[in-house]
């Protein structure tokens, strides 16, 4: 029989097992799904972006919407 997927904890670093009785996988419960969610939430985790992907994104290339 074959052991069954584990991982990491994302934020401890606990094992947990991939399966559908992990509730809370990948984390290995509620709280380090808070905390991660916290992190994320105060800016701390982020996606890496160019510096200048911004600046493109509002360029103002777009016409603006009208009001009504």
């Amino acid at each position: 029989m074959s052991q069954p997927m584990t991982v990491e904890c994302p934020t401890c670093g606990a094992p947990v097992e991939w399966n559908a009785a992990s509730t809370f996988r990948p984390f290995c419960s509620d709280r380090c799904k808070l905390i991660d969610l916290g992190a994320w939430a105060a800016e701390e985790h982020k996606i890496p972006v160019a510096p200048d992907a911004e600046d493109e994104l509002f360029s103002g290339e777009l016409d603006p919407r009208a009001h009504h």
